[in-house]
């Protein structure tokens, strides 16, 4: 009578063995490939080449149907070089964001790796990721710097806000790793849309965003293998705690990635009713913030985050999908 409690509990000890130890190799495998290929933006992009010179008038500038403006009857009675412009401008402004959301992961992360033990693989890899973001920030500024162009990406406000950003590690690691997720999905998920959309992509632009693809790769993984060793370990009330503040979030930060930019707005004298149209009205545009935060809604729903409750903030937030994973009962 007495074995069969105790046999049960060696087999959850030796399951919790086996994940600690796959979830391990997990992480090595990462910082091994991170050594492996890697890149460094004034070493392998060669800025100064002539076919990588940003001329602002470059038609390969221009909006495609990735971003709904530039299929818009108002952006296509623009002037060639005025097309070519605004979409430089998108560029840019992405680039600065992303840069900037950046930084606070950089410091986020490093307040993670401070306090971890010694003989801890997530320390190492950290490091690797700070490192390879750094060499991302870089990249970003003098893409920005060598367009000409006065952008500012996060409007002050909400950049002084962002600044809590790098603390969250000292509340919660898991809800950290939540926001890593809202802000590197949605850059993920568009930049692989634009190099799969058939055109013919301005070298410097397409140099940067494979790089970034590749190294983001790794991060989001981390990621997603950090949130699945840890949160299924949480005690309950942490757990819904996370399950509430979740899509919170990632609602907040996919609308901050996609986000058309008001300087451009102003610059251009984009139409508010065009604005609307386009970015708030038009059914595509709340599909594209759904579609940007897909994998990371799955990934909460495979690790108990979602339950009828939180499902319920999923679609105030605006980005439930009808076929997304059912909440458990």
């Amino acid at each position: 009578m007495t074995t069969a409690p105790s046999s049960t509990a060696a087999r959850e000890r030796d399951e919790r063995v086996a994940n600690r130890s796959a979830y391990r190799a997990v992480i090595e495998r990462l910082s091994k490939a991170s050594v492996d290929k890697h890149w460094e933006p004034y070493r392998d992009i060669p800025w100064d080449d002539p076919e990588f010179q940003v001329d602002p008038a470059d038609p390969r500038w221009e909006l495609s149907g990735v971003d709904r403006l530039g299929g818009h009857p108002w952006y296509l009675s623009r002037p060639p070089e005025v097309r070519a412009r605004i979409g430089l401008w998108r560029v840019a402004t992405a680039m600065k964001i992303g840069l900037q959301f950046e930084n606070l992961l950089k410091r986020g992360l490093l307040n993670y790796a401070y306090r971890l033990p010694n003989g801890s693989p997530e320390f190492r890899y950290v490091y690797h990721e700070t490192i390879e973001e750094g060499h991302h920030g870089m990249m970003f500024q003098e893409f920005v710097n060598r367009t000409g162009l006065p952008i500012r990406g996060m409007p002050g406000p909400l950049s002084a806000v962002a600044q809590v950003a790098p603390w969250i590690p000292l509340i919660s690691t898991e809800l950290f790793f939540v926001f890593v997720l809202g802000g590197e999905d949605p850059i993920d998920h568009v930049q692989r849309r634009l190099l799969r959309d058939g055109r013919v992509h301005h070298p410097l632009e397409e140099t940067i965003m494979r790089i970034h693809i590749a190294e983001e790769a790794r991060h989001i993984s981390f990621a997603r293998h950090y949130l699945r060793n840890r949160v299924p370990r949480m005690p309950a009330h942490r757990r819904l705690l996370l399950g509430i503040a979740s899509p919170i979030i990632l609602g907040v930060m996919a609308r901050i990635m996609l986000a058309p930019p008001g300087p451009m707005i102003r610059r251009f004298r984009i139409p508010a009713n065009v604005v609307a149209e386009v970015y708030l009205r038009h059914p595509a545009a709340r599909q594209e913030i759904r579609d940007a935060v897909g994998k990371t809604r799955e990934l909460c729903a495979e690790i108990g985050l979602v339950n009828p409750f939180t499902r319920w903030i999923w679609r105030i937030m605006g980005i439930w999908e009808a076929a997304a994973p059912s909440a458990p009962r």
